[in-house]
Formats: C-alpha cells, structure tokens, sequence
C-alpha cells in the first residue's frame, strides 16, 4: 500500500476522532448547562412557593398571588423549552396556567382584619422576613418588566404597611407584658422607638398608631410620675416617723 496513502488515511482518522471529541465536549457542555439552567429555575419554583405558603401569616392580596404563580409558570416554561419532550413538565406547565385562570377569576384578597398579631418575638421575625422576601421578589419581577409601576407601587406599599404593622403591634405587646412586670423604663423605651419609626409614615394604619402609641407612652409616664410622687411621700412620711420614735423613744408598757 502506497505511504502516503495511509499517511492520508491516519491524517483522517484522527482529524474524525478529533471532531467527534469536540462534538462530545460541546455535547456534555451543553447538557450541563442544561442541568444548571434547570436547577436554577427549580430553585426559583420552590422559593416562591414557598413564600406563597405564607399566606397562612399575612394578607396575600390578588395581584400578589397572580405574580407569585406567574412567575412558576414562567420557570416552568423555561425548563419545558430546555426539555421539550418531558410529558411531566408539559403537564406541570399546562396546571400552572390552570391555576391563574382560577385565581383571576375567583381569588378574593385577603381583607386587612385576617392581619394576625404575632404572638412572639420569633414568630416576629418569621413574619418580617416573609415581608422583605416578598418586596425583594416583586421588586425583581417589576425590574423583567412581569409588573407594570402602578401595581408594582400600590403592592409595595401595601408590604410596606404590613411590615410597619408588624413591628408595631409586636412593640405593643412587648409593652404591655413589660408593664405588667413592673418593667416601666423598658416599655416606655419600646413604645418611643414606635413613636419614632411612624414619625414619617403618613398612610392610615400609622397615623392612627402613632395616636395610640403616644397615648400609651403618655398615660404610663403619667402613671410613672404619679408613682414616683407616691413612693418619695411614703419615703418622706416613713423618715418622719423614724424621727419621732427617736425623738420620744418607745413608749413604756405599764
């Protein structure tokens, strides 16, 4: 067999190994880019169900239901394009909207009575995390243009409202159980901080609680005063007492 042509042959060979070895690398790239494109919007479904979950804590209103499962049936759009023969996604994705429908046409926001009052620090925290979640993910999806301004402004002062409201009304109960130790000091500093954070809030919810904390704030420096009076007459009445015994000694006994 003439050298050169196995020399040619060889030459081939290893130009098609080499190709179909690019072939394979860009193959596996891309799968992992799949898997990473697909993880990511996973991630993203399970936050925000996660968050809509929260519903059972504060008031959802419609407008931040419909944005929250949008933004599922966008993730779950996406993971079908990078997957389009998965029966299982289609099948998610056609719920997905199902679910909109239904929510467009029979949610009822949740009134601002079903607020409730949370019942410890913790549960607090719990609340006032839910909030800023919330504000951070509308906020996103107002920024890929999911949300025009206008429902994007009344929403997040609606959070906002909530959020204000949360603080305040953990403030009042921690208050109150301050005064019922005895604890004066600390529940007049509380309801000051209060007094302090609605200083600049002009919605109704604010205005009326910061009527009510100024009050509270007034009607227990009041109290302090009167106490404090009390306590330094009973001081003064016992000392003067004191002086008299020294001064007449204890009377005798016959």
């Amino acid at each position: 067999m003439n050298i050169g042509l196995i020399i040619a042959l060889v030459a081939l060979l290893l130009v098609l190994v080499l190709g179909y070895n690019i072939m394979l690398q860009y193959k596996l790239k891309m799968e992992a880019t799949r898997r990473q494109e697909s993880a990511r919007y996973v991630a993203i479904i399970d936050a925000t169900e996660e968050l809509i979950g929260g519903a059972s804590h504060i008031p959802f209103s419609k407008e931040l239901m419909l944005c929250l499962n949008n933004r599922i049936l966008d993730s779950l759009t996406h993971m079908l394009d990078l997957d389009p023969k998965n029966k299982h996604l289609a099948q998610r994705v056609e719920a997905a909207q199902q679910q909109i429908q239904t929510l467009s046409e029979t949610y009822q926001s949740s009134d601002a009575v079903t607020f409730k009052v949370p019942s410890s620090d913790k549960q607090a925290i719990i609340m006032l995390k839910l909030v800023k979640r919330l504000r951070d993910t509308i906020r996103t999806e107002h920024n890929k243009g999911k949300i025009d301004t206008q429902s994007y402004m009344v929403e997040n002062a609606r959070l906002e409202t909530i959020q204000i409201r949360i603080n305040i009304e953990n403030v009042v109960k921690r208050a109150n159980e301050s005064v019922t130790k005895g604890q004066y000091g600390t529940a007049l500093q509380l309801l000051k901080k209060g007094i302090d954070a609605l200083s600049t809030k002009n919605d109704n919810y604010s205005i009326h609680a910061r009527e009510k904390l100024s009050t509270m704030y007034q009607e227990l420096e009041d109290n302090r005063t009167q106490k404090s009076q009390s306590d330094t007459q009973q001081q003064v009445d016992r000392e003067r007492n004191e002086d008299m015994d020294a001064l007449f000694g204890e009377k005798k006994k016959w």
